[in-house]
């Protein structure tokens, strides 16, 4: 779930700031798991120069580049962008979204829970282009991924089986932990909702 920038909703300054938030979790999770900007390269396959440019907040990254360093580092997707534990109930406004993009734009995610500090599940909203493909490595193992349809028509292809074609209001659920895709097999926009699940939270 390409290479070096993502659209985050229509506000520069929202993407500045996410862009700050993420250097800074990944500064901080890979000092404490030892990795030096050269070992982290090789497990997940970023360049150094990238890593370095995310973690001093000077480019933000795409969200399959996002992928690959949260399953190096062993954390949930969130944990680079989380911001702290919120308190009491939380509202999520469309307008002020966090919307993570492909480097082409014809992929989107919007977190539809808060960037908080310790998480086990998360849940998306995702958009597929008309005729779009999206190609997603492994997650971190034991991840499962359920995901339903509630515009359009999607094929799903999870590893080697062969592909399931989701229309409105299926669902499917699934190991992630293998390279999977998502197809979008109309000329107009998909819309789909995921539930990811991590084997185990992991703390901030």
């Amino acid at each position: 779930m390409v290479a070096s920038v993502v659209e985050l909703s229509d506000h520069h300054d929202v993407g500045r700031e996410l862009s700050h938030i993420v250097g800074a979790n990944l500064r901080r999770l890979r000092t404490r798991q030892g990795h030096s900007l050269e070992r982290l390269a090789q497990v997940s396959g970023v360049s150094r120069a990238m890593l370095s440019q995310i973690e001093n907040g000077k480019s933000a990254p795409t969200i399959a580049l996002l992928w690959k360093v949260a399953t190096a580092l062993g954390v949930p997707f969130a944990t680079l962008i989380a911001t702290g534990q919120p308190d009491g109930s939380v509202v999520l406004r469309r307008d002020d979204a966090k919307i993570l993009a492909s480097s082409d734009g014809r992929f989107t995610s919007r977190a539809l829970f808060p960037y908080d500090s310790e998480r086990r599940v998360e849940f998306y909203e995702l958009r597929l282009a008309a005729n779009h493909t999206e190609l997603a490595e492994p997650h971190a193992p034991g991840t499962t991924e359920n995901l339903i349809v509630t515009q359009g028509a999607v094929e799903v292809l999870v590893g080697r089986e062969t592909p399931k074609l989701l229309g409105e209001g299926d669902a499917i659920l699934f190991q992630a932990d293998v390279a999977h895709r998502y197809r979008n097999m109309r000329s107009v926009e998909a819309v789909l909702y995921l539930v990811m699940t991590y084997v185990n939270p992991v703390t901030g």
